[in-house]
């Protein structure tokens, strides 16, 4: 959170400040602007001080260790892998909650493909309404090699599949089921919207993002391990079934 950021800079700041002798220059003048910045020096000679610097991670109020776990349990749920690094950090100062890379070892020492977090207030400080958001850096080169490395080929008109979500159950779910239609259907174009909008919101929402179907998931096709596929340009009528059958139809 904001407060909890705002805390363990000032605990930061107390720390450094004891050795402000053994800072560099970066980091002297960092320790005013910007203290979270040194964490991420790569000078070899001040990186024991930054060893033993205290971690954000023993200083998160309540409110920021539950918004954590709650993160942790969605990557847990989709099978995602992941490392805490506790000297991540970002460059510009309004970032907020978690920061993240996503990497690869498929690349040799060129590893980060993405970089990004979370940041609250930065429309608001924009001039708009606050809002919520999430942004990244992406390395196109990088995702190309990437893509070479995995021989994997792009389809020029892929397969565009939207989930449309009703009920916090099915909510969770779609995650689940998004994960695993990416898995078995790697050149589709997924839309998960889990925004809980109205049915009529997200079907105008599809609509707009032209996608070739509709997958529908209710609190009645979680209970009954189904989905529904409605197509969206005239290919059929809309149809319930098993994700294993819903995979096949999508892969004929």
């Amino acid at each position: 959170s904001v407060e909890a950021r705002a805390n363990y800079r000032s605990i930061l700041v107390d720390y450094f400040t004891q050795y402000k002798d053994q800072l560099d220059e970066d980091s002297t003048r960092r320790l005013s602007s910007n203290p979270l910045r040194i964490l991420d020096s790569k000078n070899k000679d001040m990186q024991s001080l930054i060893n033993a610097a205290p971690k954000l991670m023993d200083h998160l109020d309540e409110e920021s260790s539950k918004h954590f776990d709650e993160f942790k349990a969605y990557l847990q749920c989709l099978d995602i892998p992941y490392v805490i690094n506790t000297r991540l950090v970002r460059g510009l100062d309004y970032y907020n909650r978690t920061v993240f890379e996503w990497t690869t070892t498929d690349l040799g020492a060129q590893g980060t493909i993405c970089a990004g977090g979370r940041y609250d207030g930065l429309v608001e400080k924009m001039g708009g309404k606050s809002t919520s958001a999430v942004g990244f850096a992406l390395g196109l080169e990088r995702l190309v090699l990437l893509l070479e490395a995995q021989d994997i080929a792009l389809e020029k008109s892929p397969l565009s599949i939207y989930l449309v979500v009703l009920g916090e159950n099915a909510q969770f779910k779609s995650m689940q089921i998004a994960a695993q239609l990416h898995h078995a259907l790697p050149k589709a174009i997924l839309y998960n919207d889990i925004t809980l909008g109205s049915f009529k919101a997200q079907f105008k929402k599809a609509d707009k993002a032209n996608a070739d179907y509709a997958l529908i998931l209710g609190e009645e096709e979680v209970q009954n391990n189904q989905v529904a596929i409605k197509p969206l340009k005239g290919q059929g009528e809309q149809q319930t079934m098993s994700l294993e059958d819903a995979i096949q139809y999508f892969k004929n």
